[in-house]
């Protein structure tokens, strides 16, 4: 069996669990030092910043972009979660309120993990579904630092987002399909990317019930 750590990702995503126990969740959702992004530039660099920087939000990304690998139809499927993902920003930003959103992102990380974890890959529909729900959840908890924000940064802040989660979950996407095409390749490896990612989620789960 190959080691996981030469797999694109597999290096950064073996240490997701451990990086768990020491980022909160306030560190993974702020980059403009917890000040509301003022100027055009400011939302576009925060936009850009928080799916990289928050470690929950970058794994449910990358696993994302490895389901979607594996689906005839992935870009699609892929850009389906950013647009969910938006829709949880202006769900936010329409002040609804989702009950421990948090738990429900850490919640949604491990279930895209486990969804790595099947031996014959999600059909569609399911696939479709998991990632329109992570995307929801995902987008309300990335709306908690544009609240309150004037039209500019905000729409610079929601196009950053965009264009950084499609970047990964598209490059994540055509890695996979590059990877799985190569006769050498074994799929387990996949699958402990996977595991790497439930783990996280599940440590991510268990501070916010310890909180």
């Amino acid at each position: 069996m190959r080691d996981i750590s030469r797999w694109p990702g597999g290096g950064i995503l073996g240490g997701l669990t451990l990086a768990a126990l020491g980022v909160g969740p306030a560190a993974a959702h702020h980059v403009m030092d917890n000040q509301l992004p003022a100027t055009f530039m400011q939302g576009l660099l925060s936009g850009l910043g928080h799916p990289v920087i928050g470690l929950d939000h970058f794994a449910a990304l990358i696993a994302v972009g490895c389901i979607a690998g594996t689906q005839a139809r992935g870009g699609i499927l892929a850009v389906g979660f950013v647009v969910a993902m938006i829709g949880g920003v202006a769900v936010h930003l329409g002040r609804a309120t989702i009950p421990a959103g948090e738990l429900l992102v850490a919640l949604s990380v491990i279930l895209l993990g486990i969804a790595m974890l099947r031996v014959r890959p999600v059909r569609p529909p399911g696939a479709l579904l998991l990632f329109v729900l992570a995307g929801l959840f995902h987008g309300y908890a990335l709306g908690e630092s544009i609240v309150g924000a004037e039209p500019a940064p905000l729409y610079a802040y929601l196009a950053g987002l965009a264009i950084i989660q499609s970047v990964v979950a598209l490059g994540a996407m055509m890695t996979t399909r590059k990877f799985l095409a190569r006769p050498s390749f074994e799929p387990v490896t996949l699958r402990l990317v996977g595991a790497g990612i439930a783990g996280f989620g599940i440590a991510l789960a268990t501070q916010q019930f310890s909180a």
